[in-house]
């Protein structure tokens, strides 16, 4: 698929996706007359880039790290994987990631018990 294909599947502007490929995060394959060719699999690839630049890491830290964040299945032996440059910094971020799942998952509770609250007043009324 063309740039402007795998734009509009990730909602991801043609621009941002030259970005990650000028800064080594997205590697698209060349055709014959030198326009971006994109496989099905880079579909996922830029969709898992935006979640973690969402979770806060810089592109240096998904560069370094998205080799070795395939699927459960694929994974490869850590021993394989490069150590980041920034390690105490992957590991800060690990730490806020983990911070949000847990501000997430009591707000998750509370909404849940907010609308079972209203749920059996309306049942009552």
């Amino acid at each position: 698929m063309k740039i402007g294909d795998l734009a509009a599947r990730t909602g991801v502007a043609p621009r941002l996706l030259r970005y990650y490929e000028q800064v080594g995060i997205l590697h698209p394959n060349r055709s014959s007359n030198g326009y971006r060719a994109y496989g099905e699999p880079a579909i996922d690839r830029v969709l898992q880039i935006r979640e973690l630049l969402e979770a806060g890491l810089t592109t240096e830290m998904i560069r370094e790290v998205l080799p070795c964040l395939a699927a459960e299945a694929e994974r490869p032996d850590p021993r394989q994987c490069p150590v980041p440059k920034d390690l105490d910094g992957l590991r800060r971020q690990l730490v806020s990631i983990e911070r949000r799942i847990d501000v997430l998952e009591r707000n998750r509770r509370a909404i849940k018990d907010y609308l079972r609250a209203w749920a059996e007043v309306g049942a009552t009324t």
